[in-house]
This record gives C-alpha cells, sequence and structure tokens, in this order.
C-alpha cells in the first residue's frame, strides 16, 4: 500500500510563470485532507528544489502536514512545530563553495542573460532561474564547465526555467530517504512524482513513480507511469494510488 504522495512543484503542482490550476490544486487539497480519515488515501506532501519559503506556501496551499523537504534535499520543514532540519552533510566547507558559486553565478552569468535572477533564500545550494529555456539553455553548459571541476561535491540539474546547483549528498533520493526514516516509511510505501534531471534520484527508489506528460522524454522513461499534464497529472496520479490501494485493500 501507498502510505504517502511526494509532489514536486515547478512543471508538477505548478506551471512556471503561470497562473495556478486552482480547480486541481482544490481536488488535490481535497483528497489530502480526506487521507486523515480515509487509510485508503495516502496523504501528500512536497519533495522540490526550490527554497523554503515557497514550498511552505504551496504546502499552505495544499494543507499538508507531514515535512516537506526544501532545496531537493537540503532541508526538511515540519509545518505542525514550524521546525526546520538541515541535512547533515552540509557542512563548513559545502557553505562556503555554496557561497562562492552564487557569487560566480551572481558576477558571470545574471550580469550577461538579461532577465536571470537567483533564487533567493537558498541556503544550501545554488541556482538562478529565467523565463526563456534558450537561456537556460546556455547557462546551464557554461555552470557544466565551470562547477564539477572547480566543486566536485556538488552536482547540476536543469528544467526549461531554472539551473540548480547541488550537494551530491543532498539530492531528492536523499531527500526522500531522509523524509521516509522521519514518518517511519519505507521507501516502497511512497510514490513521487517528477518530471526533470533532479527528479531521477527520487524517482528510481521509491515504490511507484510518474512523470508528468511535460516531464523530460529521459524522465518519463525512468517513472513506472506517464499521466497528464502538471497539475492535472499530479491529480490523475493521485486518483491512480487510490485505486491501487483500494484493490490491494
Amino acid at each position: 500500500m501507498i502510505k504517502l504522495f511526494i509532489t514536486d512543484l515547478d512543471g508538477c503542482i505548478t506551471h512556471p510563470f503561470k497562473t495556478p490550476d486552482w480547480e486541481s490544486i482544490s481536488e488535490i487539497r481535497n483528497l489530502n485532507q480526506q487521507s486523515r480519515t480515509a487509510e485508503h488515501i495516502p496523504g501528500i506532501t512536497i519533495c522540490s528544489g526550490r527554497p523554503f519559503p515557497y514550498v511552505e506556501a504551496v504546502g499552505q496551499w495544499l494543507d499538508v502536514e507531514v515535512p516537506m523537504v526544501f532545496e531537493s534535499g537540503g532541508g526538511m520543514y515540519n509545518m505542525k512545530n514550524n521546525e526546520i532540519t538541515w541535512n547533515p552533510h552540509f557542512d563548513e566547507d559545502a557553505r562556503k563553495a555554496v557561497v562562492e558559486i552564487k557569487e560566480w553565478i551572481e558576477n558571470v552569468l545574471i550580469k550577461n542573460y538579461e532577465g536571470t535572477y537567483p533564487e533567493f533564500a537558498k541556503y544550501t545550494d545554488a541556482g538562478l532561474v529565467n523565463p526563456d529555456p534558450s537561456k537556460v539553455k546556455k547557462m546551464h553548459d557554461e555552470i557544466l564547465n565551470f562547477v564539477p571541476q572547480n566543486y566536485p561535491m556538488f552536482e547540476i540539474h536543469d528544467t526549461d526555467i531554472s539551473v540548480n546547483v547541488i550537494l551530491k549528498k543532498a539530492n531528492k533520493g536523499v531527500g526522500i530517504r531522509h523524509l521516509c526514516e522521519n514518518l517511519g516509511l519505507e521507501l516502497d510505501e511512497v510514490a513521487y512524482i517528477g518530471d526533470s534531471s533532479g527528479d531521477l534520484p527520487g524517482l528510481e527508489i521509491v515504490g511507484k513513480s510518474f512523470a508528468p506528460e511535460n516531464a523530460k522524454s529521459f524522465v518519463k522513461e525512468a517513472a513506472d507511469h506517464i499521466v497528464g499534464e502538471a497539475t492535472e497529472g499530479v491529480l490523475e496520479a493521485y486518483h491512480m494510488l487510490i485505486e491501487l490501494n483500494e484493490n490491494q485493500g
């Protein structure tokens, strides 16, 4: 039985730079609320590369009660007691490296690619955002040429609108493992939906994996199921999990 459904944000619950699909989000929230009294409905939570404020806000939309993972696997937030716990691998060396990477991004990329801004409020990793996928692709290539040789403890992931430089020991696979340990769940008791390269470490370890139709092709190849686009796809996956649990019961 799947006891917890974990969703990514950009490309899944939300469409970057577009008005949210409030109808689907409201239904997802309703199902999450029903999960508290219906055993066959898994609760929902978030695992996202986005910084804490964004994840916390969307958690409020969905009425999430269990901990949420932000900055991929850098931090975990428990809304019930308003507590943040940080990945233990984010030590002083990693912190100094993140500061240096952020300075390089600011001085080399943001100044040279109009419309680019850093992901403000990030603590354990460095990210940038631009609504133009062609500019993101060029910046991703520049980051690939700079970060691995200078900061080998980090890995790089991209979406159509962002690039993230994260600690290898703080990716989404690590984040989901820590979340399951915190909740006393086995990995095969959780499901995850994601759409980009940063989601692969999570998709590879859970009991059921999903990718929305708008996901990268290699992500869809790695997922157990492909569902509809973005928020509607998350809702479709949620219903599939409920049906699966009902049939197993």
